[in-house]
């Protein structure tokens, strides 16, 4: 497998070479692009993920040929190709062959979890590169990245400098151990909690609040004050690096939101039912969570639903422009480039008969995509037509189809058609 797409890879650098039709360097990428896609959809997976196998696979044969013929002998592991090739990645390319033999014979020892450390040493003792220099190198691919889970719990992870991140945990553990110290005191919580810890308000709603807390006794873990703490930080703090931090004016970086799109049934809003809500483009969320973001909302959109293909066919709103975008948020529900799962409200509405070229700015020519597969669109061979209702048809360069249907809501009120609801022989519209 890791030949055939370093093969791949090589394809769709070979392409790019031939092509003239793009700026330089948009090439290469955009071929790698529509051949990840082009493997992904045979392997029912994600583009983003297989572009990322290719690029790990033409490292490990173009740039470690014997470690990769060792691991096709079985003298190593692949977890022992991965721990060389991440070792190594900020070798000079005329010390890597080097490097490669001597990283060979340490892994034939030992098993991969117990050479990794022997593996730095070798790099960073043939290493032209100081440590300041390196770790300018790795600093530059800093990143924040979500993992969704199920139960309507996800992980959130960061790839940081040593010193920010310890820094981050210690600061979290500190506020977590003042909550703790704060409720064994006196009973009440300090000002400024995090979510989930009830903070007294003004006048006799923050009363009520502080004696229901009073009563109830602050239970939860380190582990579960430094998370809700974490939660509380980002989504309400003000980062320093805002460009008018330290001025009198607004900061731009601390006056943004979080901004999510969460569909739930009526039933759920006014707690007729407890059923979950989807938080799209990502997963289920409980119900409470999803009513107190439904009472935050200043905009509320209503759906109508189709009860046979449950997808929704019209919203209501009185600007009509305004009104396809949201009909049209609320049918794609996130990129419509198969296997992708990029949020709508993080995506570009693409006619998909381009206007230059005739195309209508119509529902029936309108779909979200994210940037990388709008890009795909544009600069690759992947073409893509609308076969009515909103059911896209995807052919890649090399021919295959793929149909992307609508996304159907994992949340959908189904009337029972042998119950018709009351008053529905009723002229006068239904009330919301």
């Amino acid at each position: 497998m890791t030949r055939a797409l370093a093969e791949a890879g090589r394809s769709a650098l070979r392409q790019a070479a031939r092509s003239r039709t793009r700026p330089r360097g948009m090439g290469s990428d955009m071929e790698m692009r529509s051949i990840a896609a082009e493997v992904a959809g045979v392997r029912r997976s994600h583009d983003r993920r297989v572009q990322s196998e290719i690029d790990h696979a033409l490292t490990i044969v173009d740039d470690y040929p014997a470690v990769f013929e060792a691991w096709e002998q079985q003298r190593i592991t692949r977890d022992h190709v991965d721990a060389v090739v991440r070792m190594g990645c900020g070798l000079a390319d005329d010390i890597r062959d080097d490097y490669a033999l001597q990283a060979i014979s340490i892994c034939e020892r030992d098993i991969a979890s117990r050479v990794r450390e022997a593996l730095r040493n070798l790099a960073a003792r043939m290493g032209s590169e100081s440590f300041a220099e390196r770790h300018r190198t790795a600093t530059a691919k800093r990143r924040v990245w979500v993992t969704h889970g199920t139960d309507g719990m996800s992980e959130l992870g960061a790839t940081l400098p040593t010193v920010i991140a310890a820094g981050i945990h210690d600061r979290l553990t500190a506020m977590a151990q003042s909550v703790k110290d704060a409720r064994a005191t006196d009973g009440s919580p300090p000002a400024d909690a995090a979510p989930g810890v009830a903070v007294a308000g003004d006048g006799a709603a923050g009363a009520e609040s502080a004696d229901a807390d009073a009563a109830a006794p602050d239970e939860r873990t380190m582990d579960q004050l430094r998370a809700d703490i974490l939660g509380d930080l980002l989504l309400g703090g003000a980062p320093v690096v805002d460009p008018t931090s330290g001025s009198d004016a607004a900061g731009p970086l601390g006056a943004i939101r979080a901004q999510v799109q969460v569909t739930l049934t009526s039933e759920t809003v006014t707690g007729a039912d407890e059923a979950p809500a989807e938080l799209v483009g990502a997963a289920l969320i409980d119900a409470d969570t999803a009513r107190k973001l439904a009472g935050r909302a200043r905009i509320w959109n209503r759906l109508f639903i189709d009860p046979v293909t449950r997808t929704p066919v019209e919203i209501d709103t009185y600007r009509p422009t305004a009104a396809m975008k949201k009909l049209l948020m609320a049918r794609d529900q996130h990129c419509r480039f198969p296997g992708c799962r990029r949020a709508a409200i993080r995506c570009e509405l693409d006619h998909t008969i381009d206007y230059a070229l005739g195309g209508h700015t119509h529902i029936f020519n309108l779909a979200h995509l994210c940037q990388r597969h709008h890009s795909m669109k544009q600069f690759t061979k992947w073409e893509v037509r609308q076969l009515g209702g909103g059911v896209l048809e995807w052919t890649s360069p090399l021919g295959r189809v793929y149909r992307e249907d609508v996304p159907v809501p994992s949340v959908c009120f189904v009337p029972d058609p042998a119950s018709p609801p009351p008053g529905a022989g009723r002229d006068e519209p239904p009330p919301f």
